[in-house]
C-alpha cells in the first residue's frame, strides 16, 4: 500500500463525497479507490468509511484519519517544496481562493507573485465565502481573499493580512459613451439605487447580505429584476440590457474599458467592508506560501490593491 496516495484519495472522498467521483478526480478506477480504502482501514485497524449503496459518511475514527491525512499531506507539500527551492528561488504550486468579488484583486496578486518568483505556479479559484472557509479548514488551499468579518465564524484558527475596503458603486449606462473608459460619477445615495431595475447577486452569496442591509440602512429594498452567482453575468447584463448593478471596486476596476458605462459612488450609507488574505494559523507554511504572505504585506503590493478597489477617481 502506498500510505500518501491512499491519504490523498481519502481527502478527495471528502471533498467530493461520492466514490465515483473522488475516483475521477484521483485520475483512478472507483475499484482502485475502494481498495486502497479498505487497506488503509486494515492499517489502521478501524472502520475509516460509512458504506451503503452510496457514500455515508465517515466514521469518528475515520474523522481522526481524515484530519491526520489532510496534515500529513499537508507536511508533505511543505518539504517536497523544500527540498525543491533554494533560499531566493522557491518553487511549487500556491492554491488561492477567493469570493468572487475580489476575483479582480486576486488575479493581479497571483501575476504579481509569479512575476516575482517565475518558479511558482499560483493557481486562481473563485469560492463562496463558504467554500473559502471549508477549504481553509480543510487545507485543501494555501490562501483565502475574502470578508474578514467571516474570520470567526469556523472553530478554525485564522491569521488575517488585511488588503482593502471594499466600496460599492452603481453601475449603469452612461447618457453618453465617455471618450477613453468608464467614467467614475457624482455619488449616489443607496435610496436612490432602490428604485432602479437592477442585477443583483443571488441571495446566498454574502455580497448580496452586504447589499441589501446597506438598502436596509437606507430604509429601501431594492428592485433586482435579475440575479447570479457570476460576476461577468453582473456586467454583461448591465452592458447589452437595460438594467443597472452594484459592484464593489473591484469589480468596477476590471470593467473600466466599457466606455459606454458609468460607475456611481454609493453614500447615504457609506459602506466599506474589510477584505483580508486569510491563513490556516496552525500550519508550517510552504515556501510558496511564505513568498505569497511577503507580498501580501508589501506596500508596494498594498498601494496597487486600493487603487483598483477604492474610490477609483477618473483618470
Amino acid at each position: 500500500m502506498n500510505l500518501l496516495s491512499s491519504l490523498r484519495y481519502l481527502v478527495a472522498l471528502d471533498e467530493h463525497r461520492h466514490f465515483a467521483r473522488a475516483a475521477q478526480a484521483c485520475h483512478i478506477t472507483q475499484p482502485a479507490l475502494s481498495n486502497a480504502l479498505r487497506a488503509l482501514e486494515e492499517e489502521f485497524s478501524v472502520v475509516i468509511v460509512r458504506r451503503g449503496r452510496t457514500f455515508i459518511g465517515f466514521t469518528p475514527e475515520g474523522e481522526q484519519v481524515l484530519e491526520s491525512a489532510r496534515r500529513m499531506l499537508h507536511e508533505h507539500k511543505v518539504l517536497a517544496q523544500s527540498l525543491s527551492s533554494t533560499a531566493d528561488r522557491p518553487t511549487g504550486r500556491l492554491l488561492i481562493g477567493a469570493v468572487p468579488t475580489a476575483v479582480p484583486i486576486a488575479a493581479r496578486f497571483a501575476a504579481m507573485l509569479q512575476a516575482r518568483h517565475t518558479d511558482l505556479m499560483p493557481v486562481v479559484l473563485s469560492l463562496s465565502s463558504t467554500e473559502l472557509e471549508q477549504r481553509l479548514e480543510s487545507l485543501s488551499i494555501d490562501l483565502a481573499l475574502g470578508y474578514t468579518d467571516r474570520m470567526n465564524l469556523r472553530e478554525v484558527q485564522l491569521t488575517a493580512y488585511p488588503q482593502y475596503n471594499e466600496h460599492y458603486f452603481l453601475l449603469r449606462k452612461a447618457a453618453k459613451p465617455h471618450a477613453v473608459e468608464l467614467q467614475i460619477g457624482k455619488p449616489m445615495e443607496w435610496r436612490a439605487a432602490a428604485d432602479l431595475p437592477l442585477c443583483l447577486l443571488t441571495p446566498e452569496m454574502h455580497n448580496r447580505t452586504i447589499v441589501d442591509a446597506s438598502f436596509a440602512a437606507a430604509g429601501c429594498k431594492p428592485r433586482a429584476i435579475i440575479e447570479t452567482n457570476s460576476i461577468l453575468t453582473m456586467a454583461l447584463s448591465v452592458v447589452a440590457g437595460q438594467v443597472c448593478s452594484v459592484m464593489p471596486g473591484a469589480l468596477v476596476a476590471a470593467v473600466r474599458g466599457y466606455r459606454e458605462l458609468e460607475a456611481l459612488p454609493l453614500v447615504a450609507p457609506q459602506v466599506l467592508t474589510p477584505i483580508s488574505f486569510m491563513a490556516h494559523a496552525t500550519v508550517r507554511p510552504s515556501r510558496a506560501m511564505e513568498a505569497a504572505l511577503v507580498l501580501a504585506q508589501d506596500g508596494a503590493w498594498l498601494r496597487h490593491a486600493a487603487a483598483h478597489t477604492g474610490l477609483l477617481t477618473s483618470h
